[in-house]
């Protein structure tokens, strides 16, 4: 099994990556997707988030208010500590158990947007970054997701700068042109992941 650790900046088009290399037949690990799952309504990373932060973070159905917990959090580095400090095991635990299910000769990508902040590149065999200038992230999280210019520079001073995060990278898919131009690189870059997970290790 190769455990790859995929990372690169708000806005950088890291999902688009991973959807590529599970239609190639990647195994995904999406550490966003179960950071939703383990503060469900219901779940003890919920009621933690709610002792930590109050009421004020739920919404009137009972779930997490993310943007208003986004609000408070990224402002205040103290604060983003306390909530990191209540997801991150609950979420280490849930992707060890998905790990734990690949097959001896999958590629297993681990799908990790504060791989370089978190210092949890020496984890993976290898790190893959998708990289994008600041100015095409920027562009992106206006034009395709609706932040106003502010939320925007908010959100990417709040993560790794962009030269931390190739700075930890095995291999770099560069991602400022086009979608037609993204298919190729990463088909190259899962037929290297191929190869190195055939390697006897």
């Amino acid at each position: 099994m190769l455990s790859v650790g995929l990372t690169g900046g708000i806005g950088a088009g890291k999902s688009e990556v991973s959807r590529l290399l599970v239609s190639y037949g990647a195994v995904l690990i999406d550490a966003d997707r179960i950071a939703r799952e383990v503060v469900e309504p219901g779940t003890p990373g919920l009621a933690a988030v709610v002792a930590e932060f109050g009421e004020g973070v739920l919404t009137p159905e009972g779930t997490l208010d993310r943007p208003g917990l986004g609000a408070i959090v990224f402002q205040d580095p103290e604060r983003l500590a306390a909530l990191n400090a209540i997801v991150h095991p609950l979420v280490g635990a849930r992707s060890a158990e998905l790990k734990a299910l690949a097959g001896p000769d999958d590629v297993v990508i681990h799908d990790v947007p504060l791989l370089t902040e978190n210092g949890l590149a020496p984890l993976y065999d290898l790190v893959v970054v998708v990289d994008a200038a600041p100015e095409t992230q920027l562009d992106r999280l206006v034009r395709l997701r609706g932040m106003t210019e502010d939320e925007a520079r908010a959100r990417m001073a709040a993560q790794a700068t962009r030269a931390q995060r190739r700075a930890v990278a095995d291999l770099i898919i560069d991602n400022d042109g086009p979608l037609e131009a993204l298919e190729p690189q990463v088909r190259k870059v899962w037929e290297e992941l191929r190869q190195r997970a055939a390697e006897p290790r």
